[in-house]
């Protein structure tokens, strides 16, 4: 609601006077709201947005813009933006009835022109932005974007914003190895198992994290470790006559991904946490 104030001046004989200041108000009636489709994000991952526009009022609302600000921040004397427009993703509806793909003016900001809203009626956008280095990829970190509609028929630019935040877990990744390999009978194979964690979360025994093998050929007498140091036989079992190995869930535990922002740039490159797990045994 945008608040107005008048005042007349009454003019005669070289003589002015003013009349008293009257008030008024300007109801405005285009609302925005702005919805992401699922409130965390992973870098690297996409994001679902929905602006919808309504309009209260008796006649359309034409030839408005719609900028999305794509969550930048600043940083430093310069600024950052995390996110980035998926090319070619936005549709476009009237009261629920698909119309032609708006124009995209531009992508820094997201920009949407000559959108239409119904009289009595509503328009939603509805698009994808890709998440980028320069998103807080922490446990606790935050995407806050603003979109804002404004055009001729407005008496003022109405705004909408909407706050993602990222996605805390662990996300694991497993190579295995195996040295030497050519070995002689009745020598010993080391099979090394390396655990990554992407992920901004480091794994509890709650997780049950658990590495499963069928070894073959068979190996015997073995020895098992955990980063350098020798796992009890309570940690894991093994089947000398069918090779099948299996450490006990959640004896493996995986640390977090760091991260590491550049003070230039401001872009974050991650070092991924590691677990190391190793069976040696003879064959």
């Amino acid at each position: 609601m945008a608040v107005f104030t008048n005042q007349a001046t009454l003019s005669y004989n070289g003589t002015s006077v003013n009349s008293n200041i009257v008030t008024g108000n300007v109801v405005e009636v285009l609302g925005l709201t702005k919805t992401a489709v699922v409130g965390t994000y992973t870098t690297g991952g996409t994001i679902t947005y929905i602006l919808s526009l309504t309009n209260t009022g008796a006649t359309p609302l034409t030839g408005i813009t719609v900028t999305d600000n794509l969550g930048e921040t600043p940083f430093g004397a310069a600024t950052v933006t995390p996110l980035d427009y998926e090319a070619g993703s936005v549709v476009y509806y009237q009261n629920g009835i698909l119309q032609p793909t708006p124009t995209v003016s531009a992508t820094a900001p997201l920009t949407f022109t000559d959108i239409t809203v119904p009289a009595g009626g509503n328009a939603t956008l509805v698009y994808e932005v890709r998440v980028n280095e320069f998103a807080p990829p922490a446990a606790g970190g935050i995407i806050q974007n603003t979109a804002i509609a404004d055009g001729a028929t407005l008496t003022a630019p109405v705004t909408a914003t909407e706050t993602v935040i990222a996605l805390a877990e662990p996300i694991l990744g497993i190579t295995k190895a195996l040295s030497p390999e050519n070995v002689s009978e009745n020598d010993q194979l080391t099979y090394t198992f390396t655990i990554q964690n992407s992920g901004n979360t480091a794994t509890a025994a709650t997780d049950n994290v658990t590495v499963t093998d069928t070894f073959n050929p068979i190996l015997t007498d073995i020895i098992v470790t955990l980063n350098g140091a020798v796992l009890p036989p309570t940690a894991y079992t093994y089947d000398e006559t069918t090779g099948v190995f299996a450490t006990v869930p959640g004896a493996i535990t995986v640390p977090a991904a760091t991260y590491t922002q550049d003070p230039v740039t401001g872009a974050y490159t991650p070092t991924v946490g590691i677990a190391v797990l190793t069976v040696t045994g003879t064959v």
